[in-house]
């Protein structure tokens, strides 16, 4: 999965989007420990401390956190309560600590996440997600525009008024069929 792959424009989101529906079926974009960890590389934040190898669990521990985020994000979003003490559980498996490394004679601040292996290679995910349920305008926070589609995105446009989770997926999509469409009735 490369960084072009992403459409969220959030971390938090992006992580929501490893699975999605293409043609009706739901795609599952991880299915190894592995996966996860490319992923994770995607996101570029912390990327040169990742391990070369998925420690065991972290499959299974990405998609229940997901599972978890993405019901805390669409409650958010939906103006229902969201659960904070589930939130606030996730971020407590991880705390971080700033650390200085010294590289090629400069010092560098970085991030330090301590606990099990795969709640510390997952925490910066969960702490965006913190950011995102808190920090964001929950209205930029949207749902793509297909009804086929279940991918999200945070909308950074200059007038807020985006409606796909790209244009080169389902905004082509829909031009196409509008097109087609008024060919059809002329």
């Amino acid at each position: 999965m490369s960084a072009s792959e992403l459409h969220g424009d959030h971390p938090a989101l992006d992580l929501l989007n490893t699975v999605m529906t293409v043609d009706g079926a739901k795609v599952e974009r991880w299915t190894s420990g592995g996966d996860v960890l490319e992923w994770l590389r995607t996101l570029e934040e912390g990327a040169d401390a990742l391990p070369a190898r998925a420690p065991a669990g972290l499959l299974e521990a990405a998609r229940a956190l997901r599972e978890q985020l993405r019901g805390l994000v669409a409650a958010r979003k939906d103006g229902a309560p969201v659960d904070v003490a589930a939130l606030n559980a996730l971020l407590a498996r991880a705390p971080r600590r700033l650390v200085v490394h010294a590289q090629d004679g400069a010092l560098r601040l970085a991030n330090a996440y301590e606990g099990e292996p795969t709640d510390a290679l997952l925490a910066p995910v969960v702490e965006a997600a913190a950011r995102l349920l808190t920090e964001e305008k929950q209205d930029l926070v949207k749902r793509c525009e297909n009804p086929e589609c279940t991918l999200w995105f945070l909308d950074k446009s200059k007038s807020h008024q985006r409606r796909w989770c790209s244009m080169g997926l389902c905004g082509n999509r829909h031009k196409v069929a509008s097109f087609r469409k008024r060919k059809a009735a002329a």
